[in-house]
C-alpha cells in the first residue's frame, strides 16, 4: 500500500541528515509538506554532506541543546506529524564526565520533551502523531556510553507516558528503536573493519539497516494503518536484540 500524506504537514527535528533526513524525504515523496530542523545556519551548509538531501524540504536552524532556541521557533495552528529524530553521542569515555553526560542528555532527552510540549496544541488540533527515534540502547546497555544509554531509555519512558497522557486529545505517540543503521552517527563502528565484523556477527539478519527501512516504520506509525497503536517503541534491528 503506497501511503498518501497529501495535505498533511510534518516537522522532523534532526531531519537534516541520517535517519531523520530519510524520514523527512519519505513523507515529502508521499505528498506532505515537510520542515526539518538542523544545527547549521542554512540548508546550503549541508551541501555535499553524506546522508543529507534537503531539496524540497523547508529548513530551519534550531540548536535543540538550547531551550531558548526551541521556544523561539514558530508554532503552526495544526501539525499532523512530529518526528523527534535529534541525537548525539560522545565517544572515548567523554560521557563519563558530567559535562559530556549533560550535553548528551540535553539533546537526546530534554529536547524531546521541550519539542513535544511546544507542539501539543497543534498536534491535538490535527489529531496528530508523534514519532520518537529511540535506539536499541533504549532496551539494552551500551558499555561505553552511559549518557546515550540513559537518554534513549528515557526516550522509551517518555514515549509511553506521553502516549497515555495525550491519548484523550487524539494524539498518538510511538517510537522507533533502530539497531545498527549506516549513518554518520554509527561511522565509528561501520567504518572500522574489526568493529564492523563484530557488529554484523551479532545481527541475525546479517546486515545493517538502512534509513529507508526506518522511514518505512515511521510512515506506518503516522498512517491510518496504525490508528490503534500508541505508546509503543518498535524495534527495527534485524534481530539484534533477540539474544
Amino acid at each position: 500500500m503506497d501511503l498518501d500524506f497529501s495535505g498533511k504537514s510534518a516537522l522532523v527535528v534532526g531531519g537534516s541528515s541520517g535517519i531523520g533526513n530519510g524520514i523527512a524525504r519519505a513523507f515529502l515523496a508521499r505528498g506532505a509538506s515537510v520542515e526539518v530542523w538542523g544545527t547549521r545556519a542554512t540548508a546550503a551548509d549541508y551541501a555535499g554532506t553524506e546522508g543529507s538531501d534537503l531539496d524540497g524540504l523547508a529548513y530551519r536552524s534550531v540548536d535543540v541543546s538550547q531551550s531558548g532556541a526551541i521556544e523561539a521557533a514558530p508554532v503552526p495552528e495544526r501539525l499532523d506529524v512530529l518526528v523527534l529524530a535529534q541525537g548525539t553521542v560522545l565517544y572515548e569515555r567523554r560521557e563519563f564526565a558530567m559535562e559530556g553526560f549533560r550535553k548528551v542528555m540535553e539533546v537526546n532527552l530534554m529536547s524531546l520533551m521541550a519539542c513535544a510540549a511546544k507542539y501539543e496544541t497543534a498536534l491535538a488540533a490535527a489529531r496528530g502523531t508523534v514519532i520518537v527515534i529511540g535506539s536499541i540502547a533504549s532496551i539494552r546497555a551500551t558499555k561505553g556510553n552511559p549518557a546515550y544509554s540513559a537518554s534513549k531509555s528515557g526516550a522509551l519512558g517518555l514515549t509511553r507516558t506521553l502516549a497515555e497522557a495525550w491519548a484523550p486529545r487524539g494524539i498518538r505517540v510511538n517510537g522507533i528503536a533502530p539497531g545498527f543503521v549506516e549513518t554518520k552517527l554509527t561511522d565509528v563502528t561501520t567504518q572500522n573493519p574489526k568493529r564492523r565484523a563484530a557488529a554484523l556477527a551479532g545481527i541475525p539478519a546479517g546486515r545493517f539497516g538502512s534509513v529507508e527501512e526506518m522511514a518505512g516504520v515511521a510512515l506506518f506509525l503516522a498512517s491510518p494503518l496504525s490508528a490503534y497503536v500508541t505508546g509503543q517503541m518498535i524495534v527495527a534491528d534485524g534481530g539484534m536484540s533477540l539474544s
